[in-house]
């Protein structure tokens, strides 16, 4: 029974729980000293949590280099916490499973714990050449960005990026600490050189000239990197926004030996996606299932393929080329080959020299090509087919978690997304096929602005996705403004309550602004006390006149509202919905505002994906409260989701410019931050506390009114202490002017 010697609780517990699977996955000696290192971690006395990370980690580190890494690794550690670096154990300790994972071998790991030693040298300040006792500001960020770096990076490209950041920020320590944090464009520049490959920035113009001349087609490049996806690799896709496409890609090595170099790889994505949009037509997908849909799929990309080939015959080397062979009969038993017995189809229908003895893709090939022979196939022909050959070559392995996914990727093939239409809203549902909020005649006549980027936090890798979410500003269209009256006159009670409240709110005194160069009047004592240096030979002061400023209120407001479709649902125990309880609210808080005389604005947002964040002003700063703005007001529609944190960032960019002792930005939303293409519930939540946290520092104070009734449950995680849950949504309208007072008093 082995025991560590510790006097701390968490750690005890930790031990004893990882102490059972580290027995099973290491031998007895590696176990006495995982324990025994354990020890030394303690006597460093540098707290609990770098023994945690220890227990934690070594043993998966031990079993991927090697179990005689541990005192290396102690020592290294040892080494740290008799620096000035000491708060860089937890990250170094951190770093190491990444680093094991990426580079397996006992000899690389090694190089790595070097080149770290070699980086805190190298960043460690110097005065006059010699080590000073201040610790590297940039060694902690460069181990936190360690793994994400790895996972994209060699070891080798590794060292040119450390040597590119110190080299470049010699003398300039804030913007090395960004680099090391991956915060800064060169940092992410670097990286991208360094992951070699062809970068579609450089080949843009040659890929664009090969779209429009050899397919006639003007869509437009929307590059996404495959630098920040770690979970799940993106796939390529078309949508109204255009081709979305990796941008860089490897040069791939072929069993012979040949390469397909990433030019290549590009022509042969972007002629199967113009293909699809060529002689695809969608189809509706929610009779189908998802076998049904893969399978349809196939017949289809094969299809389209087969219709491109006889107009550029050369296509098919090249896509043979990049598509893999699986081999009959690889799929062991009990494996779900559902994907396998596809690819080998696939393989089959675009390849006429196969060798497949199977007789059901013998079969279908000869259907396949049958109707292809016809000169008029379409996109429901090859449903037909998908469905057929998933019922014929049905297996009852075909559900099981266990799927077999080698030789059975086609990089070169986009997701489909555009070959299916889908009535109910579902999982899969294709983000552009939903119902879309009716605009103005106004609003589709302007042009639409460029996107403003804006990054997104990513709470697992504790990173920022540098330019993650477009943020589309528009002018919010307008309506009758009559309807904003008829509320003002529905509340007249509540206003002449306000009323009386803002005659107390509103400044009634001035103050006054002493020594001034140039003033409203002359400040007596200044002047007597200047007169009386001169005449003794002293330097008189010249802020001899005084001014005055009211004596009261500088705040300036930005009122944000939550767009989203849930907001036009109607409350329990309401008759309205709350959108129109908003507007009312919102209608009166603006008046009540107006009497008060501070600037503020008024905007709404909704999102649809990262790609599409729509920001609607209704009100600006020197806008006044009048039937232009009434009429934005009274056209509030709900639609779409709420990514709150891009929405925050962007409205905390407007009121960081007003000149006032206080900026309020006060949230007006139904519920939690959530998106269509966002599969984890706690990532918007936390991006939107992280730009709540970004405007504190810009000394925005940001409070939200909330009228969902299980808010208490995430709205604390974004706002601290700073929101009120109104439970009962139609005293929204009293409530929400009311809470504005309070905080401004």
């Amino acid at each position: 029974m082995y025991k560590l010697n510790c006097n701390f609780p968490r750690v005890q517990h930790a031990f004893a729980e990882r102490l059972q699977q580290t027995e099973q996955t290491l031998s007895k000696q590696a176990v006495e000293a995982w324990v025994g290192g354990a020890e030394r971690i303690y006597k460093l006395g540098r707290g609990e949590e770098p023994i945690l990370v220890f227990l934690e980690e070594m043993p998966q580190v031990m079993q991927q280099v090697g179990e005689d890494v541990l005192d290396e690794i102690v020592e290294f550690t040892r080494r740290l916490a008799r620096s000035p670096n000491s708060k860089a154990i937890v990250p170094f300790l951190q770093s190491l499973p990444a680093a094991a994972r990426h580079l397996e071998s006992r000899e690389l790991f090694g190089e790595y714990l070097e080149l770290v030693l070699d980086t805190l040298a190298r960043t460690s300040p110097k005065i006059h050449g010699i080590d000073s006792m201040y610790p590297s500001e940039c060694l902690p960020e460069f181990l936190g960005s360690v793994p994400h770096l790895l996972s994209q990076i060699s070891l080798s490209g590794l060292r040119n990026w450390i040597n590119y950041g110190i080299q470049g920020y010699p003398n300039d320590p804030d913007r090395q600490r960004e680099y090391f944090a991956l915060k800064s464009a060169d940092s992410r520049a670097v990286m991208q050189r360094e992951r070699h490959g062809v970068l579609f920035s450089e080949h843009e113009r040659k890929l664009d000239l090969y779209l429009r001349g050899l397919w006639q087609s003007d869509a437009a490049f929307v590059p996404y990197s495959l630098a920040w996806d770690e979970i799940r690799k993106p796939i390529p896709y078309f949508d109204d926004m255009g081709l979305h496409l990796p941008d860089a890609y490897d040069a791939m090595r072929l069993p012979g030996g040949k390469e397909i170099s990433g030019l290549d790889r590009y022509r042969a994505l972007i002629a199967h996606i113009t293909a699809h949009r060529r002689w695809s037509t969608p189809q509706f997908a929610d009779n189908f299932s998802p076998f049904q849909r893969q399978s349809i799929e196939t017949f289809e990309d094969a299809r389209v393929e087969w219709l491109a080939i006889q107009v550029y015959p050369g296509l098919r080397k090249l896509w043979l080329s990049l598509h893999p062979k699986p081999k009959e009969g690889a799929c062991p038993e009990g494996w779900s080959s559902i994907r396998h017995r596809l690819s080998m189809m696939s393989r089959a229908l675009l390849d006429p020299e196969h060798d497949y003895q199977n007789i059901v893709i013998k079969e279908f090939v000869e259907k396949f090509g049958s109707i292809m022979r016809s000169g008029n196939s379409k996109t429901y022909d090859m449903v037909q087919l998908g469905v057929d050959y998933i019922t014929k070559t049905r297996k009852q392995s075909d559900p099981v978690a266990k799927v077999w996914f080698e030789d059975t990727e086609v990089d070169y093939r986009d997701d489909n997304r555009m070959l299916w239409l889908f009535i109910e809203e579902g999982d899969e549902e294709v983000y552009e096929g939903r119902p879309q909020p009716a605009e103005s005649d106004e609003a589709e006549g302007t042009d639409r602005m460029p996107p403003r980027m804006y990054p997104e936090w990513e709470y697992n890798s504790q990173h920022y996705l540098p330019d993650w979410v477009s943020v589309y500003e528009h002018l919010h269209p307008g309506a009758d403004a009559a309807k904003i009256d008829f509320l003002l006159e529905k509340h007249a009670g509540l206003a002449k309550k306000l009323k009386r409240i803002i005659d107390m709110l509103k400044p009634q005194q001035k103050v006054r602004v002493r020594y001034q160069e140039e003033g409203a009047e002359l400040d007596l004592d200044i002047a007597i006390r200047s007169l009386i240096d001169f005449k003794s030979g002293a330097q008189p002061d010249p802020r001899i006149n005084m001014s005055h400023k009211p004596d009261g209120r500088s705040v300036a407001v930005s009122i944000l509202l939550d767009l989203s479709a849930s907001l036009g649902d109607v409350a329990e125990g309401c008759q309205q919905s709350k959108l129109e309880l908003s507007q009312e609210a919102v209608s009166l808080l603006a008046w009540a505002i107006e009497q008060m005389g501070d600037p503020f604005a008024i905007s709404g947002f909704y999102s649809d994906t990262r790609h599409d964040v729509r920001y609607l002003h209704i009100k600006g700063y020197t806008e006044h409260w009048d039937n232009t703005v009434k009429s934005r007001l009274a056209g509030m529609e709900a639609g779409y989701s709420t990514r709150m944190g891009a929405a925050l960032r962007h409205a905390g960019h407007y009121l960081a410019n007003q000149q006032a002792d206080k900026r309020l930005l006060l949230v007006l939303t139904d519920g939690e931050p959530a998106d269509i293409d966002s599969n984890d519930p706690r990532a918007l939540i936390e991006d939107s506390r992280k730009a709540v946290l970004e405007l504190e520092q810009k000394a925005i104070y940001t409070y939200c009114i909330n009228l969902d009734p299980r808010a208490d449950e995430y709205v604390a995680d974004i706002f601290g202490n700073h929101y009120t849950v109104i439970d009962n949504v139609a005293r929204l309208p009293e409530r929400l002017p009311q809470l504005f007072m309070s905080l401004t008093r």
